[in-house]
């Protein structure tokens, strides 16, 4: 099982509906389909206003998944940081999630 091991060309991005997300979708898409044997692990991350709401809202996408959820609040607490390492059976169902998230949950950025 390979494991994603290339840095996402943007350092982060606010999960909104625009055109420069289709592209950086696209070229994720590409990335993933090169570098890694699918099915396989990924590790998606999150940064969210600390709201239990917000976190908890993340963390219902990935229900019954077999992720491992872990969470951790930025310094002065202000913001929480979601990873979550789950199996994913393609690229496509790794992108399906960023978009669930991005839909579902206002003012998310992934990492």
């Amino acid at each position: 099982m390979l494991f994603r091991k290339f840095a996402l060309p943007l350092k982060y991005f606010y999960m909104d509906n625009t055109p420069k997300q289709d592209e950086f979708y696209k070229k994720l898409k590409v990335q993933l389909s090169e570098s890694t044997i699918w099915p396989s692990e990924y590790l998606y991350k999150f940064i969210v206003i600390s709201e239990t709401s917000k976190i908890s809202q993340i963390e219902s996408i990935f229900d019954n998944t077999g992720a491992v959820i872990s969470t951790k609040e930025s310094k002065n607490g202000k913001y929480t940081s979601v990873s979550i390492n789950v199996i994913m059976k393609n690229p496509d169902a790794v992108i399906s999630k960023y978009i669930e998230v991005s839909n579902n949950v206002e003012g998310v950025i992934s990492l």
